[in-house]
């Protein structure tokens, strides 16, 4: 892997590119309605956080949010957590997806393992959803109501939760390739009324089965009427051992040309419920407003993913994560939405770019790690594809390092766009991420969100530039939580973001903002690695390790000992051939040495087959420090959260042999 220095410039937008942008449309909007102008994106965004009222006043306006009662307020108060917006008024999420539609134009396209490349259009979409809301209506689902959906990243998804955004009812997804009990732990929570369901699904060639599962999750809703059934993985599934069963294309023929009816709800009402990974016990549901994700949404996927009605935006995500939902907020921009379901990896890496080429994709957007990957297979998109029509990579979940910025430069596109992105579940969007009118630097995200005010703060509250801290937002915002479900005194909320620093939203990760306004992400802060006294992301020592060709994927833990010093292993999967030889531990030394410290060496290293992983593909940092620190397994991991659940037994095994250790000694 070829080593670039953080912070290294590789491309800059032309000028052609800057004036063709949407955010350049919106600065020079609101130059003509509202005698604001601006010059360049930090001043555009240090008004839009001094501002906060004024700039989502003027996104309601540029994006025309239509309302059936004007708002009074648009922003009941500073303080959080409690701050609502637009209070007084009424909306309709998917009203908004489907305003600017042009019927004959392709909506969705979509491919898994098991069907072949199709596409919906914008009219067969909203016939279909209206179709699924009449079913719906008969059966009983109004406003408030929870739906929930044990299903793939299929077409039907789409239209099963626009269909129940409609009604003002609230959704809820899981993937079905989470476990039966990680499931029940979301769904029992939220009380469902009606269930969509898949028969079962198919990942790296192989076919999973899944109407026991469904039987299972629904004895254990009792609040459960009806269900509506998607054959998937077999045509002619039986589903009739489901409660109150529909099967999907009965209820589509059953309402045939129908018009969607809107139920318009408050700005603040529930859209949704998310969950946490559900990796350090039960999951988190999260919820978000109608009103709050629509603005957020329009704005985050309209200046800065840049998308417009020409588009194609992709990203790779399946239904149990957040990003299938702000995919599915491309719609609002007119987009066409690509959806894939299946392994990214089979038969081979090369298939995701298979399909941007088949697609004439735009908009790539993937997991760091699936980049990574990539690169340390060494293989070629730019050469062997056509990805003419690709103009931005963006990647999440973890973050990008240098090396991997420069691997997309040289192997898929030399002028490309590469907006790395940093959000989360618990707002349903990036709060650091790109602009197309801005400069990218080599393991560097390019800016904080228009309308975010993001800092980086030290121990005592101080705000840091090019120093490292805790990412903390100071100022409200549309997309946060209006509560979780259930937490009825608010505690559970408070507790996860605002008992560090009071009143002032704390996101757990680790952040550098630079002088020159870009930012770096360092990983979970409760992951952090902290040796004499001087701490360092995870993603620092993952990177230097990544320079270690032998090397498959690592996982790093700091775990503190009695005696102020701590314990600090290094587990390595070895890529196929190899194995870990004191060699391979020689450079791993050096690499932490020369590109992180001397004191951030590993006490120890260990070859594992396997790290654990949630099925977004995020490494169990946190979890796996807490069993090596003696917490049950139960206490700190929902195995039906894991892509690899057999990957823990060695950690289990290792905190068992370790704590023996301690105690003979």
């Amino acid at each position: 892997m070829k080593h670039v220095e953080e912070g290294t410039l590789l491309w800059e937008p032309t000028e052609s590119r800057i004036k063709s942008s949407n955010i350049y449309a919106y600065m020079d909007w609101l130059k003509q309605n509202k005698e604001k102008q601006f010059n360049d994106y930090s001043s555009l965004w240090q008004w839009s956080v001094a501002e906060v009222e004024e700039f989502w006043k003027s996104q309601w306006e540029y994006f025309q949010i239509q309302s059936q009662t004007p708002y009074q307020k648009i922003l009941s108060t500073h303080q959080m957590p409690g701050a609502k917006w637009f209070p007084e008024a009424n909306i309709n999420y998917t009203e908004h997806i489907f305003r600017n539609r042009k019927n004959n134009k392709a909506a969705i396209i979509h491919r898994s393992e098991i069907r072949e490349t199709a596409e919906i259009t914008w009219q067969q979409l909203y016939q279909q959803t209206a179709s699924i809301q009449k079913k719906l209506m008969e059966l009983g689902v109004k406003k408030g109501d929870r739906v929930v959906a044990y299903v793939s990243n299929i077409y039907e998804t789409v239209i099963a939760f626009l269909a129940t955004a409609s009604l003002g009812a609230i959704w809820s997804s899981a993937s079905p390739d989470f476990g039966t009990q990680s499931v029940i732990d979301r769904f029992k929570q939220i009380e469902p009324k009606v269930m969509f369901t898949v028969d079962g699904y198919s990942y790296g060639g192989k076919r999973f089965d899944r109407s026991k599962v469904v039987e299972q999750i629904q004895a254990e809703l009792p609040t459960l009427e009806a269900t509506i059934g998607i054959p998937y993985l077999n045509a002619n599934a039986d589903f009739s051992k489901l409660k109150n069963v529909t099967l999907w294309e009965t209820a589509l023929q059953d309402q045939e040309n129908q018009i969607l009816d809107y139920v318009h709800v408050p700005f603040n009402d529930p859209l949704w419920i998310l969950f946490s990974s559900g990796t350090t016990g039960k999951p988190k549901p999260i919820v978000q407003s109608q009103g709050g994700i629509l603005l957020e949404h329009l704005k985050a996927l309209t200046f800065h993913a840049d998308l417009g009605e020409n588009d194609r935006f992709f990203w790779f995500t399946t239904t149990g994560w957040m990003m299938w939902n702000f995919l599915v907020g491309g719609l609002l921009t007119g987009s066409t939405i690509l959806l894939y379901d299946g392994n990214p990896a089979f038969p081979d890496k090369n298939m995701l770019w298979e399909f941007a080429e088949e697609t004439k994709m735009t908009v790539f957007g993937t997991s760091a790690s699936y980049i990574t990957a990539c690169m340390k297979d060494e293989i070629h998109p730019g050469a062997d594809y056509d990805l003419s029509n690709l103009k931005c990579i963006s990647s999440t979940g973890s973050p990008l390092p240098p090396e991997g910025f420069q691997w997309c430069y040289e192997n898929i596109k030399s002028d490309i766009w590469i907006a790395s992105a940093s959000g989360g579940t618990d707002v349903c969007t990036a709060f650091i991420l790109g602009a197309p009118i801005l400069p990218v630097y080599a393991g560097e995200l390019q800016c904080r969100g228009l309308g975010a005010k993001i800092e980086s703060y030290d121990d005592k509250g101080e705000p840091l530039i090019n120093e490292v801290g805790e990412l903390v937002l100071t100022e409200p915002f549309p997309s946060m939580p209006i509560y979780f479900w259930g937490d009825k005194n608010g505690e559970r909320l408070k507790d996860s973001y605002f008992d560090m620093y009071s009143g002032i939203w704390c996101h757990g990760d680790y952040l550098k903002i630079t002088d020159r306004e870009t930012c770096v992400i360092y990983g979970r802060s409760d992951a952090t690695i902290n040796r004499g006294g001087i701490r360092i992301g995870t993603s620092e020592i993952y990177r230097a390790v990544d320079q270690v060709e032998e090397v498959a994927d690592s996982l790093i833990v700091d775990i503190p000992n009695e005696n102020g010093d701590s314990f600090t292993p290094l587990f390595v999967v070895m890529k196929k051939g190899y194995t870990l030889t004191e060699e391979t531990i020689k450079k791993l030394k050096n690499h932490i040495r020369t590109q992180c410290s001397p004191r951030h060496v590993p006490t120890d290293f260990f070859e594992v087959y396997d790290l654990p992983k949630t099925l977004n593909g995020k490494k169990l940092e946190v979890p796996v420090k807490k069993i090596l620190m003696g917490k049950r397994v139960d206490e700190v991991v929902n195995k039906g959260a894991l892509s690899n659940e057999a990957s823990l037994n060695y950690f289990i095994e290792f905190a068992e042999d370790k704590l023996a250790m301690d105690k003979d000694s």
